[in-house]
């Protein structure tokens, strides 16, 4: 609903939908209107819509709600669905990019994950957690290592440490945020 009531219809292009294995992209002609920037999506900010003949017809069917309220409406569907936050860009034009799973090989190397830690992601992802042990078993790397990588992906948010410390410590995956 919002590609096609924020678009810029001057522009001779049409609203674009592709659907990949891990992620759905909506673009949409035209960048943010003059006057709201990238870190604006993200707090409160003022509702410039394009096309308010559009906007009034939604509106009037109950599609939508009020104006400014599509972005917000995004990030907490997305949020109570145990999904990833959508990443907004600018991108000749305007794109929401909604993923599946964020715990995709791909996505985790762009965390900045080593090839032990991406192993570890897709165990705790089948087996649901992995204890340091188990890291060490499956990644071949001393307690030590285990512990060093374990505590880096807690730090970024990628696992969750669940228990006591020592042996009875199991790590979960968090529900993951695009940030």
């Amino acid at each position: 609903i919002n590609a096609v009531c924020h678009r810029d219809y001057t522009i001779p292009s049409n609203t674009d939908v592709r659907i990949y294995d891990d992620r759905l992209i909506v673009w949409s002609p035209g960048g943010l209107p003059f006057g709201i920037t990238m870190e604006d999506l993200y707090k409160p900010h003022s509702s410039v819509l394009r096309n308010k003949g559009i906007g009034g017809i939604f509106y009037d069917m109950g599609w939508i709600e009020q104006w400014g309220s599509g972005i917000d409406k995004m990030r907490n569907t997305c949020t109570k669905a145990g999904i990833p936050e959508p990443q907004f860009e600018e991108y000749q034009g305007f794109r929401v990019i909604f993923r599946k799973d964020v715990y995709t090989e791909e996505y985790l190397r762009d965390l900045g994950l080593n090839e032990r830690q991406i192993k570890a992601a897709m165990y705790v992802k089948e087996k649901g957690k992995i204890t340091n042990k188990e890291y060490q078993e499956l990644t071949g790397v001393s307690r030590q290592m285990a512990t060093i990588e374990l505590a880096d992906m807690v730090e970024k948010q990628i696992l969750v440490r669940v228990g006591i410390v020592g042996k009875g410590t199991a790590y979960h995956l968090t529900k993951m945020t695009n940030k």
